[in-house]
């Protein structure tokens, strides 16, 4: 009986770059299967801790750690070496004191930094959909899959402070003039900047930030922008 959920490996020339992984030997490596994130914005949990922190050597040791569940994502438990860790995911390993934070840098769209144990119990959504559903209550989705009801006055393209695993927002930071965003993608990805305009979208044209790197100033789409704070990021991002 075929599988439903796709292959289980891809040829390791496709995979992304931000994967940090040799390019030919061995011909394979493990891939994403579908979860939170997009297959080409996340890693899958054994590449995260083979080629990214490089705390295990061996295919064997990711299999043992995360079968063991020694491994939690944004305080969850998981024991899949094909789980996608994405944009703000916060990583605990048992027996490692460190806790880390997937964010762009260093060139890259998802990069790890070590965190504070303070801020292990939070993270950044940015809010992607937004609906009411039958019972007349708002319905609210966010960049890593999550879902919620809430009362929370909000708009799609804010972002929340989360409180993990629970799903309690702690706080709204809105997405307007004066606000700090984090670029997510393209050569910027990873900087801080200030937004200075927004311009609502067009037939042809998505909504664009108008953003200000000191004396530099871009315009990108809204959507490769994620607001952080409002005078200085909120939590940790590099």
């Amino acid at each position: 009986m075929p599988s439903i959920a796709g292959s289980k490996k891809l040829k390791r020339q496709m995979a992304p770059m931000f994967w940090g992984i040799s390019r030919k030997r061995p011909r394979f490596v493990t891939t994403v299967r579908p979860g939170p994130h997009g297959k080409n914005v996340s890693i899958p949990t054994k590449v995260f801790l083979r080629d990214m922190l490089k705390l295990v050597t061996t295919a064997r040791e990711a299999h043992y750690a995360i079968y063991n569940g020694k491994v939690k994502i944004d305080g969850v438990t998981r024991k899949s070496i094909h789980h996608g860790i994405g944009l703000m995911d916060v990583i605990e390993l048992d027996g490692v004191s460190d806790a880390y934070r997937l964010v762009p840098g260093n060139g890259q769209i998802l990069h790890p930094i070590k965190i504070k144990n303070s801020e292990k119990n939070v993270k950044l959504v940015k809010v992607t959909t937004k609906s009411t559903i039958k019972s007349g209550k708002t319905q609210i989705g966010f960049h890593d899959g999550r879902s919620l009801l809430s009362d929370v006055k909000i708009n799609v393209g804010d972002s929340c402070l989360m409180q993990v695993p629970e799903q309690k927002i702690n706080e709204v930071i809105k997405l307007e003039q004066g606000s700090k965003v984090l670029v997510t993608k393209g050569v910027n990805a990873g900087q801080v900047a200030e937004v200075k305009e927004i311009k609502e979208g067009t037939f042809i044209l998505p909504k664009r930030v108008l953003l200000s790197f000191g004396q530099r100033e871009i315009e990108i789409p809204a959507e490769l922008v994620m607001a952080v704070g409002k005078k200085e990021p909120i939590i940790q991002i590099a």
